[in-house]
């Protein structure tokens, strides 16, 4: 049976969605209206691309009725309800014009669901990034200058299992990862203690528009940010002018702070993997899709 929410209700729920979106995107607005940079937090509206204006956009839900709601009628991927002027998010439609991304999410989320944590990567992904690099990613000093990074390089295992973090590995890197990964194989190594597998979370979310209610994108995005911090603290870039505390993950207290942490984002990435399924396929039980 079809949920369905009364025009009081949505129009609530939807109002405490935009201040909620509005508190977590003001300090990028802010800076964005000075033109000022950030190398943590711009990552979230660059890299994934999404503008706070889609944060603000609320959803109930694939399968979720909204009375009186002609004005989501026009909407994308909305269909009519049961009723007259009601309007529902139909998973089957998206799925239909979107069949190759709504079966790529479901098999992401699948498969990296179904894997067990990974936890000794301890965020050399950004130290490979920079690998024998004349020019870095971001116009910021190294903590232990070129050679000092170059060094905690050589002297760890890379285990990265996530192609858009290995994508970026300097050409001397590249070599150097226990697997070369591929775009192709990206579902069959992708798994739930990669901190970019947590972030991807949010971008995952918002390509399933409507069908993902607003508050658990919202919750997707704030594990994004969170993640976002401890990525940059292992990072081996000096950020100390933006007040980031590093975790020296060259050092065995700062290998066993990053785990810890990232242990709670895999636990955190863990529920909002599996609600991000049942989001989506629990409303579309008759639309089917390649594993």
């Amino acid at each position: 049976m079809t949920a369905s929410l009364s025009r009081r209700v949505w129009l609530e729920r939807e109002r405490a969605h935009q201040e909620r979106a509005d508190a977590l995107t003001a300090a990028h607005r802010e800076r964005a209206s000075r033109r000022e940079k950030h190398p943590v937090w711009d990552f979230l509206f660059t890299y994934y691309s999404y503008k706070p204006a889609q944060l603000r956009r609320w959803h109930p839900g694939a399968g979720v009725e909204l009375e009186e709601a002609p004005e989501r009628l026009s909407w994308r991927w909305y269909s009519p309800g049961s009723s007259e002027h009601s309007a529902v998010p139909d998973a089957a439609t998206f799925a239909g014009e979107k069949s190759e991304l709504a079966a790529l999410i479901e098999r992401m989320l699948r498969r990296t669901a179904s894997r067990p944590g990974q936890f000794g990567c301890f965020g050399l992904h950004e130290w490979a990034m920079v690998y024998h690099a004349d020019e870095h990613r971001h116009p910021v000093p190294l903590r232990l200058g070129q050679a000092g990074t170059d060094a905690v390089v050589e002297n760890h295992d890379l285990r990265c299992t996530h192609f858009d973090a290995f994508r970026f590995f300097t050409p001397e890197a590249v070599p150097r990862n226990r697997t070369e990964l591929t775009r192709d194989d990206q579902s069959l190594f992708e798994q739930p203690g990669c901190l970019h597998a947590g972030m991807d979370l949010y971008k995952w979310a918002l390509k399933l528009g409507p069908l993902v209610p607003g508050e658990l994108l919202l919750d997707a995005f704030e594990l994004a940010r969170d993640i976002r911090l401890l990525d940059m603290q292992a990072a081996p870039y000096d950020l100390s002018a933006w007040d980031v505390v590093p975790v020296p993950i060259e050092t065995a207290e700062g290998k066993a702070e990053y785990v810890s942490q990232q242990r709670v984002f895999a636990d955190r990435g863990t529920r909002l993997r599996g609600e991000l399924l049942q989001a989506w396929l629990g409303s579309a039980r008759s639309v089917s899709l390649s594993a």
